[in-house]
Parts: structure tokens; C-alpha cells; sequence
């Protein structure tokens, strides 16, 4: 695929299908938005694996990110769109819709601030994910993924409130903090990786994440090729950066990977990705339970199965280096405690944890 740059957008616009004219962020949106949030989120390492660097034939750096505060990067985007409120904004509350990490984030954000927040969630959300945006005090508003639209539910509960719609890709201040992840990743970079830098991968669903970082690395290591991952099943943004238009996944599909169950590209993030992303792969479900194994027994991290399909695709020899470094986003780590243990109960046929060869 051809990686094009942003500028050569006709507009700093774009007019949304049903949100109308929506800005394009920049990559200065990012820098700023790292200055606004740095204070509240976490700073997360980069963890090395001498197995992984073996498998993609170069060093490989894990951005943590299931470590950050509420456990995913999506903490980053909901704390940077909250801050830009105004007062006004801020007494009326907010609405978001989210398959459960976004809802986490704007609950904890909303908690942080004082602002009242209502989170539209699919009722087969994990658990864990619904508790936690309970416990921060948010509203969760249940709908039937495969039946209703998120989008029109969470328009209705706005024109109720008087709030402000935060949803987790169409939305450019949510993009910009996203972003902060790559700026992150590359300042923490020694500088003789930095040089080598030949490609970084992330998780994508509704393809915010990448959209964020692609401003960052467009600007800053231009020469590094950036990676969709996506579950498979649910490779729309591989199918649409091939159409050249947003392509929609089947409603029956289905994957461990519950935050990455996205129905098409979100708008904003794909007019972004369509520029940028040089590639898109996908894995399956198999291949999402070994790496989160692998996290666990190799790295002593825990990952949830979004969080780990870029491990997941560099484990099954997706990612080809040739000496080349990169930069591979684990994007989360909010796991369900029994998916979990179920996970590990997988041995191969000597007993043992079953391991990448």
C-alpha cells in the first residue's frame, strides 16, 4: 500500500456522515496535547524480549500501554477531549459510547473533573470492563451490538442531556492524545534505534490509535512503515485501505478481541490512516491466546486480547525486520480474570505453557 502525507488533504476539514464539519488534528494537536495530559497519565516503559527480537529478525520495543492508568492507552484521548471542555460543557456532562476500554476512560476522566458521564455499552461487554466504569461513578447504558446502533443511541441520550458526545474515534482531541503514545515511544528510544526505526505496529479497531501515531510518525520517522493489526474477522481497515473506501464487517463475526470489534473504520481516524498506515494484518484467535501466554510466562505482564494482537502478529512471523528496530504497541490489559485462566490452561502436549517456536 502507498503511504501518502496528510498535507496532501485538500482540507484541514472533513464533514462527518452524521456529526457534520469535523477538524483534522495535526501533529502539533499531539505535542500539545502531551503538555495537557502528562501530569494525570502515566509514562509507560518499553519492554524488551530477546524471543521476540529473534522471531521478527530485529530489536523490538513493547510500548506498555497496559500498564497506563485505567489499563489502556485509551485513558490519553478521554482526558485530553474532557480538559477541552469548557465549564458549561463540563455541568452538562458527556456521553460516550465504547465496547468497554473508552467507557473505563471517560468514567475515570469525568471523575477526575466532576463532569457527569453516560457510557453506552454492548450488553456482551466484558464484565470487568462494565464494573470498572461503574465504579467511577458513570451511567452505563446497555445495547445489543449485532442489533442496535451505539451511535444512534448515544444521539438520543445527548439530545436528553444537552451533553457533549466524546465517542472513541471521531473526535480530534481523542486522536491527538492517542498520538501521544508513538511521541512517547520515540523520545524513549535510545538514539541509534531511533535512526533504525523501520516499523511500528499497533492494535486497531476503530483505528483512532493509529491515526494519532501516524501524525507523529509522518513527522517525525517518515521512513518507518506503520501496521494496522486486527482480529480476524474484523480486518476492515485492511479491506478498506485496499477499496479506498470504509468497509463493514459481518455482524455474525466474532473474537476474543472484544475491544477491537469494531463494525467499519470510524471516519475521522480512516480520512488519517488512509494516508499513512503501510500495511494491515490480521490474527487469530489462536494466535491472540499465545501471545497473551507469552506476555504472561515471558514478559510477567497481563494483556487483554485487543491489547495483544500486534504481539500477536510479530509472535506468528507477521513481522519481518531484517535488523531493522520497531515499535510494537501493547494497546491494553483489562482482562477477564476467567478468559484469562482459561488461556492458560492450554498446554501442548508435554504439559507445558504451548510457546512460539
Amino acid at each position: 500500500m502507498t503511504r501518502h502525507d496528510i498535507r496532501t488533504t485538500p482540507s484541514s476539514f472533513l464533514t462527518h456522515e452524521s456529526l457534520g464539519p469535523m477538524r483534522v488534528p495535526t501533529f502539533d494537536d499531539v505535542r500539545s496535547a502531551s503538555d495537557r495530559i502528562s501530569a494525570h497519565v502515566v509514562r509507560t516503559p518499553l519492554i524488551r524480549s530477546a524471543n521476540v527480537d529473534r522471531i521478527a529478525g530485529g530489536p523490538v520495543w513493547l510500548k506498555a500501554e497496559n500498564l497506563q492508568v485505567t489499563g489502556s492507552f485509551k485513558a490519553r484521548g478521554a482526558l485530553n477531549a474532557m480538559l477541552r471542555l469548557s465549564e458549561t460543557e463540563r455541568q452538562r456532562g458527556v456521553v460516550a459510547y465504547s465496547t468497554g476500554n473508552h467507557g473505563q476512560a471517560i468514567a475515570w476522566a469525568a471523575r477526575c473533573l466532576g463532569v457527569p458521564a453516560t457510557i453506552v455499552m454492548p450488553i456482551d461487554a466484558p464484565r470487568n470492563k462494565v464494573a470498572r466504569a461503574l465504579a467511577h461513578g458513570a451511567r452505563v447504558v446497555h445495547y445489543d451490538r449485532r442489533h442496535e446502533s451505539r451511535e444512534a443511541i448515544g444521539m438520543r441520550l445527548l439530545k436528553d442531556s444537552g451533553g457533549t458526545l466524546v465517542p472513541p474515534g471521531d473526535h480530534p482531541d481523542v486522536l491527538a492524545a492517542q498520538g501521544t503514545v508513538a511521541l512517547e515511544a520515540l523520545d524513549a528510544l535510545p538514539p541509534a534505534a531511533r535512526e533504525n526505526l523501520g516499523a511500528f505496529a499497533a492494535p486497531c479497531g476503530g483505528g483512532g490509535l493509529l491515526a494519532g501515531c501516524g501524525l507523529v510518525l509522518n513527522a517525525l520517522q517518515p521512513n518507518a512503515r506503520i501496521a494496522a493489526v486486527e482480529p480476524f474477522g474484523f480486518d476492515d481497515t485492511a479491506r478498506s485501505l485496499h477499496s479506498g473506501r470504509r468497509e463493514v464487517n459481518d455482524p455474525a463475526a466474532h473474537s476474543l478481541a472484544d475491544a477491537l470489534q469494531a463494525a467499519t473504520p470510524a471516519e475521522l481516524p480512516f480520512a488519517i490512516n488512509r494516508h499513512f498506515l503501510s500495511e494491515a494484518w490480521s490474527v487469530t484467535d489462536e494466535e491472540i491466546g499465545t501471545a497473551i501466554r507469552f506476555a504472561l510466562t515471558e514478559l510477567r505482564m497481563v494483556v487483554e486480547p485487543g491489547g495483544a494482537v500486534a504481539l500477536a502478529a510479530v509472535l506468528a512471523g507477521q513481522l519481518k525486520l531484517g535488523g531493522k528496530d520497531a515499535l510494537v504497541v501493547l494497546s491494553g490489559g483489562n482482562v477477564d480474570m476467567t478468559l484469562l485462566a482459561t488461556l492458560m490452561q492450554a498446554h501442548d502436549s508435554r504439559g507445558a505453557i504451548e510457546r512460539p517456536s
